[in-house]
């Protein structure tokens, strides 16, 4: 039995009967999102229970191997559009895991799967579309924040049909120098081929969070969950 990772918890009423499970970068923690839930505009949604977990610690290569919360391995950057890009498939599949075992927490303590929205930033992004998307159940949505689409070429064989029509939403910034957004649109693109919906946004910003984007967040959250 997988070990549930250690997390923050915040609800925005008593007796949630849904749950955002939200994945937080590299090198950052659940801290990190969580100051964002006040700003939320939830109105007309049922009371939920946000769940920000703590990614594990474990070196990272491209930095040197020095360790630090991590949701998988990252050996480098492609150099050019030809370059073969390496993916740690073992360090996803762990996470995966991880992320599985929220979701079945959230279960065991009353909230159906198509109460839950899994979320994620950069890192997170890849673990909540790569999760989110070979789920067994059906969710109630995947938001895809600053990120990417990670073992892309695997996705159509290993993909659950329950989550086939599940909304995603995406968002990237135009001027974000870590997940360049060139790789974002590769990653809605190969969503797109497979049949997903795709609700995509894009604001002036770096790889952080855009005040329009929260409004847009908040627009989703209140479609997905009601």
């Amino acid at each position: 039995m997988t070990t549930l990772l250690e997390r923050i918890e915040i609800e925005s009423a008593p007796n949630p009967t849904a749950a955002i499970i939200w994945m937080h970068g590299l090198g950052a923690s659940g801290d990190d999102f969580a100051a964002i839930v006040p700003e939320l505009d939830l109105a007309g949604c049922p009371a939920i229970r946000f769940v920000f977990p703590h990614a594990p610690v474990m070196p990272v290569t491209i930095n040197g191997g020095y360790v630090m919360p991590a949701w998988y391995d990252i050996f480098g950057t492609e150099l050019g559009p030809g370059a073969v890009r390496r993916e740690d498939a073992a360090g996803i599949a762990q996470s995966q895991q991880h992320i599985e075992a929220l979701m079945a927490n959230e279960v065991a303590r009353g909230i159906d799967p198509s109460k839950i929205v899994i979320a994620g930033f950069s890192q997170g992004c890849a673990m909540a579309l790569h999760t989110g998307l070979r789920h067994p159940a059906k969710l109630a949505g995947i938001m895809a924040l600053s990120g990417y689409l990670p073992l892309a070429s695997t996705l159509a064989d290993e993909r659950s049909a329950a989550n086939a029509n599940t909304p995603i939403f995406m968002a990237h910034g135009t001027q974000d120098p870590v997940v360049q957004i060139n790789r974002a649109e590769m990653s809605r693109d190969a969503l797109a081929s497979l049949g997903y919906a795709v609700e995509w946004h894009t604001y002036a910003m770096p790889h952080s969070v855009h005040p329009r984007e929260i409004a847009d967040i908040s627009k989703f959250l209140r479609m997905a969950l009601t």
